[in-house]
């Protein structure tokens, strides 16, 4: 084999190789949001926040179970003296004690501690619920933004399309310039205008492809889809005619705001925990003892029971300002709820809005393509019957392509604007789940 045939055996696998790893991937956008709320980082990480959640609650609850304690001790004595106390004792030698063996076993079961375990545990609950809610609304809020990837994807891939479509007539027209230049027919600075346009169209098309690669990487990255992946959307998605019925005005639904009403019932009980502190700690205590001390004495069964009592007796005087502060944090949670109320309500009314916006510029749009088409079909014919010049035929031209980009991106706009709505209700992955 000579070295040319082997750089261009080389050469086609190697291109082989690259149109294998650009894999095309048609993606449905039902699609495309489950592997958002299942496979994306955010994802995961709101799932692990919840499991360390029911693990903290878990420990909490734990303290509402007896403590059982076991310990045992060898100990080597070097030879001690031993001096018995006890009455009637015989005065022989002093028996010989080098080792002590010690064994101990304690359980204690809390009957009363002012209802803070209790409390204690319906915290943790209700910051578990919110860390439910907060991971569905993040699960939300990554369905929305790749709605909003989806469909600028789907502008840009369509941006290409037509400005390719128009390459293709703009360049018959400058092959027929160059003809009808070259037989004298027009000046060749209408031909230049039309090779200008050409490039310009040209440059038009890079910029579409520079910003189809962008958000194709950043939905492919989204996704967790190989880099190299090449996702197209479903056009028919774009193409129905989908209308919500009435603006809608719920936002029972949404994530956010039950996490924060869950926050709040965590800091009630919070406070109930703080107050507390006021009253003593009552527990329930038993035992075991077994002592051996060698060629002394040897102690079984041992068993003690009790009750035990605790009181910080400064509590009376400190606490008050432990309830207080308690109180204060409920109180920031109950006005963060107000708050998030307002904001998700001018949400609701901006989506609604905006939807209703989008589908009467698709109604304008779409009769300007019908106007820009019939205007380049009037300039043409005037143009082919010298009554209007080239550059009423090139604006002509560029009137249309842009009524059908418009007319392209205000159908995307639709879909994506009904998606936010459903997102400001909160309802974003359950209609999808209900579909």
């Amino acid at each position: 084999m000579t070295s040319n045939s082997l750089k261009l055996g080389i050469l086609f696998l190697l291109g082989t190789f690259a149109v294998a790893a650009q894999e095309k991937k048609n993606l449905t956008l039902e699609e495309a949001i489950q592997l958002a709320v299942t496979q994306s980082t955010e994802s995961r990480l709101a799932d692990t926040k919840v499991a360390t959640k029911e693990f903290e609650m878990q420990t909490v609850k734990n303290k509402q179970y007896p403590d059982l304690k076991i310990s045992g001790q060898y100990q080597r004595l070097t030879n001690a003296d031993v001096d018995f106390k006890l009455g009637g004792a015989s005065g022989g030698a002093a028996p010989k004690v080098n080792q002590l063996l010690l064994g101990n076993a304690t359980a204690s079961v809390p009957l009363f501690a002012g209802f803070k375990i209790q409390n204690s545990i319906k915290a943790s609950e209700s910051l578990l619920e919110a860390e439910q809610y907060q991971a569905k609304d993040t699960k939300e809020q990554l369905a929305l933004e790749t709605v909003k990837l989806y469909v600028s994807l789907y502008k840009a891939q369509e941006s290409e399309k037509l400005i390719q479509e128009n390459i293709k007539r703009a360049e018959q027209r400058v092959k027929d310039f160059k003809a009808m230049e070259q037989n004298g027919l027009i000046a060749r600075n209408d031909l230049l205008k039309a090779q200008l346009q050409v490039s310009n169209y040209q440059i038009a098309l890079e910029e579409a492809r520079k910003n189809s690669n962008i958000i194709n990487f950043q939905l492919a990255t989204l996704l967790k889809l190989p880099e190299e992946t090449q996702i197209t959307p479903n056009s028919a998605l774009f193409a129905q005619k989908t209308e919500l019925s009435t603006a809608s005005t719920d936002i029972s639904s949404r994530n956010d705001l039950n996490a924060i009403r869950a926050q709040q019932k965590a800091a009630e009980a919070n406070v109930k925990i703080a107050q507390g502190n006021y009253y003593p700690a009552l527990s329930l205590m038993g035992g075991y003892v077994a002592l051996d001390l060698q060629n002394v004495m040897t102690v079984t069964n041992a068993m003690n029971f009790g009750v035990g009592l605790s009181y910080d007796l400064t509590s009376i005087f400190k606490n008050g300002k432990d309830v207080k502060a308690a109180k204060s944090k409920a109180k920031e949670a109950e006005q963060s709820l107000d708050i998030l109320t307002d904001k998700a309500k001018i949400q609701m009314q901006t989506a609604n809005e905006n939807y209703l916006l989008a589908q009467k510029q698709n109604v304008v749009y779409q009769q300007a393509v019908e106007q820009a088409n019939e205007n380049y079909r009037i300039v043409k014919d005037k143009y082919d019957n010298g009554l209007a010049d080239t550059n009423d035929l090139l604006d002509a031209d560029v009137q249309q392509l842009q009524s059908k980009i418009n007319e392209a991106y205000s159908k995307a706009d639709i879909v994506q604007k009904q998606y936010e709505v459903l997102a400001a209700a909160g309802k974003l992955t359950s209609s999808l789940t209900k579909n």
